[in-house]
């Protein structure tokens, strides 16, 4: 485990990285292999997605995974690249704040997301005060261990296209506010959304926003105009890299 000193020093470079305008890139890594290949390629800071994670040890994403797994997996991670790396912790495991932070930080992870769909409960959608609760909760138990882990708080409104479609960007913003207010660096509000609607999420939302992309597909240079702060791919990097080996695997069969 990395000194506090150092671990602090790393959660505040990946927090620097977020400028809305000019999107940091965090390419959604699962293992060291990967992670080697997205720093390799110039990239200062990487994010562990849980679906690609989950894949690549045989478990299905929605929390079919523990905490230590995810850790586990993190560790080794960490112990192949130098740059800051963010986790993403699906809704938490079930674990207490304390030991979500704890446990991260043992690993030399300096980054969470944090979902407000609670996979060990039916897959219910949290209120948004109870996830602004959990929201807070996390930055408090980061900072009782001096380390300012930078806390990006999702809301899956949209990938759930929850309720009413004529008010669900008003929900997603006021319970994004509601995180913010708790103590979030970052927002994300996942989903791949027209133009319109991604400027205004950024012009209305008072903290840097996520976005996530195709690599493969998502054009690099539309993002900052909509005033984006941090660009990431969720299980898109992983399914890409696994449509290019079906065709090379298919010339030998």
């Amino acid at each position: 485990m990395a000194r506090t000193e150092d671990l602090k020093a790393r959660a505040e470079a990946l927090l620097a990285l977020h400028q809305p305008g000019n999107p940091v890139i965090l390419p959604t890594v699962w293992d060291a292999w990967s992670a080697h290949l997205a720093v390799d390629a110039g990239f200062s800071a990487l994010t562990v997605g849980s679906h690609p994670l989950a894949d690549s040890i045989g478990k299905p994403d929605n929390e079919g995974m523990t905490f230590d797994d995810v850790l586990t997996r993190v560790a080794q991670i960490t112990a192949a690249v130098d740059v800051p790396l963010s986790v993403d912790i699906e809704s938490g495991y079930a674990e207490e704040p304390g030991r979500l932070i704890d446990g991260l930080l043992s690993v030399d992870a300096v980054g969470l997301n944090i979902e407000d769909t609670v996979h060990s409960e039916g897959g219910r959608l949290r209120s948004s005060g109870e996830h602004a609760a959990l929201v807070g909760g996390l930055r408090a138990a980061a900072d009782a261990a001096g380390v300012h882990v930078v806390v990006n708080a999702r809301t899956d409104l949209f990938l759930r296209q929850d309720g009413d479609e004529a008010d669900r960007v008003d929900r997603a913003i006021a319970r994004l506010k509601e995180a913010a207010d708790a103590g979030a660096d970052v927002l994300y509000p996942v989903g791949v959304h027209p133009p319109e609607v991604m400027r205004r999420l950024t012009s209305e939302l008072p903290l840097p926003v996520n976005a996530i992309a195709r690599p493969d597909q998502s054009d690099p240079a539309s993002y900052g105009p909509l005033g984006v702060a941090r660009i990431s791919f969720g299980p898109f990097w992983q399914a890409a890299l696994a449509e290019r080996s079906k065709e090379l695997l298919a010339r030998w069969r």
